[in-house]
């Protein structure tokens, strides 16, 4: 079984930015539960559908596979859970890591958030001196999360 071993943590500050390269993410939810999850993502000129199990700590199941971009396009259209989460994700190398900085568009524009994945949850990473809170075990921070509550500019809309 595959399984994600993440850590989550809210941006501090531009300081990632030299260097990173980013790609375009749209993303969108079939099915939102506790337990499991089933997305839908373009990512540049890739698609996947990714089913995902519940949360313990910062591991979960996950199964993602490749599926045809034009069928991505019509579910993201047709199917997901509206609004799409809309983001750009960079890649930035730090501490012997490979950093995801996601910055957010539309409903959650200004929010940044970064993640590093892990090989097993006691694993310790350096953290990078632009990360600020920890925002693992905040499920307002999940991207299926945000989708029906929104953080404009990092914060929950009320």
């Amino acid at each position: 079984m595959a399984v994600e071993v993440e850590r989550k943590f809210l941006v501090a500050s531009d300081a990632w930015r030299p260097g990173a390269t980013g790609s375009r993410f749209s993303q969108g939810y079939l099915a939102i539960g506790d337990d499991s999850t089933v997305r839908i993502r373009l990512a540049g000129d890739k698609a996947f559908i990714t089913v995902k199990g519940p949360t313990t700590g910062m591991s979960r199941p996950e199964f993602e596979y490749a599926i045809p971009v034009d069928d991505a396009r019509t579910m993201l259209r047709d199917l997901c859970v509206q609004p799409l989460i809309e983001k750009t994700r960079y890649d930035v190398p730090f501490g012997g890591k490979l950093w995801s900085v996601d910055e957010f568009d539309g409903e959650n524009a200004g929010l940044v958030v970064a993640e590093v994945e892990l090989a097993h949850p006691e694993e310790q990473v350096p953290l990078p001196p632009w990360v600020g809170e920890e925002v693992t075990d905040d499920p307002r921070y999940r991207n299926s999360a945000l989708v029906s509550a929104p953080m404009l500019n990092g914060i929950a809309e009320t």
